[in-house]
């Protein structure tokens, strides 16, 4: 059953988005995603008795560029928004690697089993892609339609 209840809570408030977004536009998307991610991390936090760290902080992110996007009625916000999200995750990785404590080892630590060296791996390969995901969204909100990049 928790299985479940988590995949709603992963995949829900993005299925919110495709849903409004392929109704409406993207403004009019981006209310009800805020508040699908809203009741997400409530709904995580009930089931799992503790705060969820990457959900709740990707939900703070959401909600204040979205806001934005809301509040001056311009999409550039919300597509700014993983670009955001990944250098905030590769920064965070990378601060680990520098004062030698693997942060990637204590939000997986429970789901993976690896030996130092491993994390250390591990976590330099998820900095790379999180700094290509940044890239490659900058590259294709800023070159393509928004159909593309959503």
């Amino acid at each position: 059953m928790k299985s479940i209840i988590k995949l709603i809570v992963d995949i829900g408030p993005l299925a919110v988005f495709f849903i409004f977004y392929t109704r409406t536009d993207l403004q009019t998307a981006i209310l009800p995603f805020m508040i699908a991610i809203i009741i997400a991390v409530i709904v995580s936090y009930i089931v799992e008795k503790k705060i969820p760290i990457m959900p709740t902080v990707g939900a703070g992110i959401i909600l204040v560029f979205g806001g934005m996007s809301l509040y001056f009625n311009n999409d550039i916000f919300f597509k700014m928004k993983p670009t955001i999200i990944n250098l905030l995750f590769a920064a965070t990785l990378l601060i680990g690697q520098y004062i030698n404590k693997p942060f990637l080892k204590y939000f997986l630590g429970g789901t993976l089993k690896l030996q130092e060296q491993g994390w250390n791996i591990i976590t330099k390969r998820w900095i790379s892609f999180f700094i290509a995901l940044a890239i490659l969204n900058e590259i294709i909100w800023r070159t393509q339609s928004t159909d593309i990049w959503v």
